[in-house]
């Protein structure tokens, strides 16, 4: 018997961009970007709400692709939000329209939108002749300084988040910050979640930038809300580029600090509870675990907590107190379910102080049933 190993290192460039309207046809970027490329053919995919706050923005891209004499093979315009990952419906539209169009590999796919309308028509470039070039333009504060910077895509299945998809490094991520002034405050500020994960777990310089300019953030002031944005977006690229597991191979997961909970509060709520809403819950509950695993100091969580409050952001949820048949809280399986999505060990990012992480591989439920306690007891007393 003869064995032969081969390694294969194929290289991406992960392409990030900030600007402000990304199709005036005084900006080159999108232009130069696709240019690089070597491809001239690209299909645009446009999510409603969007199309709606922005209704001069179907003009602007044709007008700028007439400009720039690419061709453009079509806008499409889809409905978003989590509703489009249900299922594998705008999927197949997408392969359908592909199909149609002769988009190839050498094409583009552009998708506009939030976080769950890149992950759906991701997946679907990401499948269509093994990989169509896809360039990303996040609009929501979540996607422009998480997920749209990230290299997953994907649907959801069985009752659980993401369990359909692949690891595809997108062309290009062009977060254009002027999508963000029509986005709703609430829902604004809770993206903001994601730029608080990453720097607990990444650089605790940012997190006391964000403390000192809380406040600020919470009235979604542009120069704090573009520099909170830009910097979280360049540190997840950051790990995911140079972090040595950019396709997660590995059992540890330090970007999902606090989302083994979340993704359990989002099912549990049959995905009516807000993907950010449910990581900032989860990310308070690992803080208060933290802390009662003897991690983290008090007056760190204390800090942490207080930039939660200012910034308006949820601390607890009712999905937390769901218990089965047997009595035991619900939200327990979320532990199973994710080393499940991921492999191997349980692995379980705490944090040791802002901007120092560390990996566990158990968590005590007796621990868990204690914080979510206190959890709904200090919500009860910040809404009594």
């Amino acid at each position: 018997m003869e064995r032969f190993d081969f390694p294969i290192s194929i290289p991406f460039n992960h392409r990030v961009c900030f600007t402000r309207e990304a199709f005036a046809v005084s900006n080159p970027l999108v232009q130069d970007l696709l240019v690089e490329g070597g491809g001239r053919r690209a299909l645009v995919y446009l999510e409603r709400s969007v199309a709606d706050a922005w209704p001069m923005l179907e003009g602007q891209i044709s007008a700028y692709f007439a400009q720039a004499s690419l061709e453009l093979c079509g806008i499409e315009i889809k409905d978003g939000g989590e509703a489009a990952k249900a299922d594998d419906s705008l999927v197949r539209a997408v392969w359908d329209k592909i199909e149609k169009e002769k988009i190839d590999r050498h094409s583009y796919v552009l998708c506009i939108g939030g976080g769950a309308f890149l992950d759906a028509i991701g997946f679907g470039a990401a499948t269509a002749h093994r990989g169509v070039r896809l360039m990303r333009f996040p609009t929501t504060t979540l996607s422009q300084d998480d997920s749209g910077v990230g290299v997953k895509n994907g649907i959801n299945a069985f009752g659980k988040k993401n369990w359909v998809g692949s690891f595809a490094v997108p062309y290009a991520v062009v977060n254009d910050f002027l999508f963000l002034r029509t986005q709703d405050p609430e829902i604004s500020r809770q993206g903001l979640i994601e730029a608080i994960k990453v720097a607990l777990v990444k650089d605790g310089n940012f997190f006391a930038w964000i403390e000192e300019n809380a406040a600020a953030l919470a009235q979604l002031l542009p120069d704090a809300l573009e520099e909170c944005v830009k910097r979280s977006a360049l540190l997840h690229a950051r790990h995911i580029a140079l972090g040595g597991d950019p396709y997660e191979m590995g059992s540890s997961r330090p970007l999902d600090f606090g989302h083994w909970a979340a993704h359990k509060m989002e099912q549990l709520s049959s995905f009516t509870l807000s993907h950010a809403a449910a990581v900032s819950v989860g990310l308070w509950l690992d803080v208060n675990y933290s802390v009662k695993a003897g991690l983290l100091d008090a007056s760190s969580a204390a800090r942490i907590g207080e930039v939660l409050e200012i910034m308006e952001l949820p601390m607890f949820h009712e999905t937390l107190l769901q218990r089965d048949a047997h009595g035991k809280l619900k939200v327990l399986t979320g532990l199973e379910e994710f080393r499940e999505h991921l492999g191997g060990r349980l692995t379980v990012l705490l944090l040791r102080a802002p901007g120092i992480g560390v990996d566990v591989h158990e968590m005590n439920a007796n621990l868990i049933e204690q914080c979510i306690e206190e959890m709904q007891y200090g919500a009860l007393q910040v809404n009594g």
